[in-house]
């Protein structure tokens, strides 16, 4: 479908939802609240569709002072400029509004679950994980997002063999779901007495939050084993079998939890993670139906995939799928300079969709 095709079923879509709702007594108050959210949605399109046609009105007029012969030349010049400025912003629309007629991909709303964990390095690389857990966190609190943690398991020197944590807030999928994939750091670790730059690696999971009805998990899937916590956690925690172990007998997907003194907490935080597990696989099943070509995305989430590098001799972050260096490092992992990353991701993202959709 064109470009101007997709506008007028847009524009028509709007006068169709208006009348429906100024003749609204038949309709219920759940498809009142669906039409209302359609109807927002589609404004934010329309309205840019309006201002640029008032900019393309501004343009033809400025297009008869600039043909005529007779006009004042300083006059002209101005128009001259004005005409220009109207043309890059009118072009900035058709881009913009390009972008908001592209398919939203209807996960993009949820909370997620983030899973940090270890790669190869040894000890580097469990505090890095813990460097990465961190920044999240505090990208959380910039973008005023619940941050809950879930698990962590610290190694000995303080860094994370893996750490969990559930994210709550607008769109959080939609802004975190690149983040998914291998991130690796390049630095002089603490213990090093020669000055050796090492490199080692942290794995990223963003997973989408599962509703409890849309991932139904049969108890006869299930194996549970319940155990003695180990690890942090004070006395109480330690001298009751209040871990646990959940293993997804047809997926192999096992999940455990031992943060909370109860069992039955514990049992409720695994589950929810194994929903969203198996939420996520079946995205991406699909996914890569719609897509033999999956490394051509920018968002494959693919975890063997080596996304990003953490370079600390040069205090630079070079995100490898959009060949984008930003000299932030610390900035970066302060959660400050975050956005500005994700913000290209998602641009390139919408361009390849675009390109794809033409």
């Amino acid at each position: 479908m064109s470009f101007e095709n997709n506008i007028d079923k847009i524009i028509n879509r709007e006068k169709e939802i208006e009348n429906l709702l100024v003749n609204s007594s038949n309709l219920k108050s759940s498809e009142l609240r669906v039409l209302s959210k359609e109807l927002s949605d589609i404004k934010s399109i329309t309205d840019l569709i309006k201002k640029k046609e008032t900019m393309v009105n501004e343009i033809l007029d400025l297009s008869e002072i600039l043909n005529d012969k007779k006009a004042d030349v300083e006059i002209r010049n101005l128009a001259t400029d004005e005409f220009n400025s109207l043309k890059e912003n009118i072009s900035n629309l058709e881009r913009e509004i390009q972008f908001a007629l592209l398919p939203k991909d209807k996960d993009d709303v949820r909370n997620v679950i983030l899973e940090v964990r270890a790669g190869t390095g040894g000890d580097e690389a469990g505090l890095f994980a813990s460097d990465l857990f961190a920044m999240y966190e505090k990208l959380s609190i910039k973008n005023n997002w619940k941050f809950e943690i879930m698990e962590v398991s610290e190694t000995s020197v303080g860094g994370y063999k893996e750490a969990q944590a559930n994210i709550l807030g607008s769109g959080v999928f939609g802004r975190l779901k690149f983040e998914s994939g291998v991130h690796r750091v390049q630095r002089v670790p603490t213990t090093e007495t020669s000055g050796r730059i090492h490199t080692s690696a942290a794995t990223v999971a963003v997973l989408p939050e599962a509703e409890d009805l849309e991932i139904f998990i049969e108890e006869k899937d299930l194996r549970i084993d319940v155990f003695r916590s180990s690890g942090p956690g004070g006395q109480s925690v330690n001298t009751t079998d209040s871990a646990i172990r959940i293993t997804h007998l047809p997926t192999g997907i096992v999940v455990s939890q031992q943060d909370e003194k109860s069992q039955h907490k514990n049992r409720a935080k695994a589950m929810k993670i194994l929903q969203s597990r198996l939420y996520e696989a079946e995205r991406q099943k699909q996914q890569d139906e719609r897509s033999s070509t999956r490394k051509d995305q920018v968002g494959s989430g693919d975890r063997s995939e080596r996304i990003r590098t953490y370079n600390f001799p040069q205090g630079r972050v070079t995100d490898h799928r959009i060949n984008l260096t930003l000299h932030k490092l610390e900035k970066i992992l302060g959660g400050e300079a975050l956005d500005e990353l994700i913000d290209a991701l998602i641009v390139e993202d919408r361009m390849l969709k675009l390109t794809s959709n033409g």
